[in-house]
């Protein structure tokens, strides 16, 4: 009988730890692709990486660091929750200059507005 309680006692302190992990804060990203005049540009590539995240490692399960996805007819772009971070948002459209740009992700939802620039034209001294 004494056997038994040790076992369990000690089978309900290594469980412990485990049941007491939360999941980290997770936040709902929504990134608005526009001209500066405030025209959406729809297609347009986002990727979005993990500079430096909360997120807890999971025995067995794979931590994704790195999303890529286009904006709809509205210039929107909506990444499925993600830990809370620093994060890059690097924006790729046709006819635009890339954009780039490291974010701080606290909260439970965000919005990263970005305008592209138009490229400029090319400049030689000869």
């Amino acid at each position: 009988m004494t056997r038994r309680l040790l076992v369990a006692t000690v089978f309900a302190c290594l469980a412990l730890p485990l049941s007491l992990r939360a999941d980290p804060p997770m936040t709902k990203l929504r990134i608005e692709v526009q001209t500066h005049t405030g025209k959406p540009i729809d297609r347009a590539t986002v990727v979005v990486r993990f500079v430096e995240g909360r997120s807890i490692v999971k025995f067995g399960k794979k931590i994704k660091t790195h999303w890529e996805l286009r904006t709809n007819q509205e210039g929107v772009a909506k990444i499925p929750p993600i830990p809370q971070g620093k994060i890059l948002v690097q924006v790729i459209a046709k006819g635009y200059q890339t954009y780039g740009e490291t974010v701080e992700v606290g909260e439970e939802e965000k919005t990263v507005e970005v305008k592209l620039n138009v490229p400029q034209p090319q400049y030689s001294a000869h």
